[in-house]
């Protein structure tokens, strides 16, 4: 058996559903990861017809899900008005997961503050011991991705929680483009937690604070910031992540699971997908 498993986030191919899963299959992955919040793949929107159709399309491409990511985007779970409904949504992409065979559930929750006794870190606990509640009397993971926060934050958060129902997918590229982190050291504080990770790259442009970015998103675009003058996606490989390093600290913390390939700007997803298949396929 591989040490691990090489997916891909459907959504990168920028294609309807079943023809993204069909071009994972042809770059040679062994998994994917959907989004499950908007389009296609929601709860809502999948009947129990939809549903079956959706594993008989990866059965017959020899795929396997790696994770759904379950994140609404917005201000996560740090506004205390919002966390019912999207606690509830979040639950239904949980029992969506199971029923495609998977048990990992990726999303952002909010920038993390560092003071642990502020308002808005005891508004995420809250709603993420919740959340932890939910996934773990499920045999499921919600897996808080990197970047917001630098990892010795996310670890004492993790920490603080009742159960380990949350955990961590961890994306290499967000340490490097926003927080300024390296990954693999980010790997060694983590370690009781990675359940799901990316394999992405970048580069950091110019140093801020990860709030401000991470604000922008979740406010959709606000201001006159402009993110290409902080950091830039590049394609794997090419970018400030030492994958020798990150590859190997996976493997010291005895990870097995995904890395999956997750590419967000680019004119040609499938050239970049294939070629940072490729490049995975050399640590393997």
């Amino acid at each position: 058996m591989k040490k691990f498993s090489i997916g891909v986030m459907a959504d990168s191919f920028q294609l309807p559903f079943e023809q993204s899963i069909v071009k994972a299959h042809e770059v040679g992955a062994d998994g994917v990861q959907l989004y499950a919040v908007q389009g296609e793949i929601t709860p809502e929107n999948l009947s129990a017809e939809k549903r079956k159709n959706i594993r008989r399309i990866l059965k017959e491409n020899e795929l396997v899900v790696s994770a759904l990511c379950g994140d609404f985007g917005g201000h996560g779970f740090s506004r205390k008005e919002e966390n019912s409904l999207r606690i509830e949504k979040s639950k239904r992409v949980v029992d969506l997961a199971l029923e495609l065979g998977t048990s990992i559930i990726t999303t952002h929750v909010g920038v993390i503050p560092r003071d642990n006794t502020s308002d808005r870190y005891k508004i995420m606990q809250e709603a993420c011991n919740q959340l932890a509640e939910y996934a773990c009397s499920n045999k499921a993971y919600f897996a808080i991705e990197t970047g917001p926060e630098p990892a010795a934050v996310l670890k004492g958060f993790l920490d603080s929680l009742g159960s380990k129902g949350v955990a961590v997918n961890l994306d290499p590229a967000n340490l490097v483009m926003v927080t300024g982190e390296d990954p693999a050291k980010a790997v060694y504080t983590l370690k009781d937690y990675i359940v799901h990770t990316h394999a992405k790259d970048g580069v950091m442009i110019k140093q801020t604070d990860p709030k401000v970015i991470y604000d922008f998103f979740a406010d959709g675009g606000i201001g006159d910031l402009r993110l290409d003058e902080y950091f830039k996606e590049v394609p794997l490989g090419t970018g400030g992540v030492d994958f020798n390093a990150y590859i190997q600290a996976l493997h010291e913390i005895g990870y097995n699971g995904f890395l999956t390939v997750e590419r967000e700007v680019g004119d040609h997803p499938e050239d970049d997908i294939r070629m940072a298949v490729q490049f995975l396929n050399k640590y393997l």
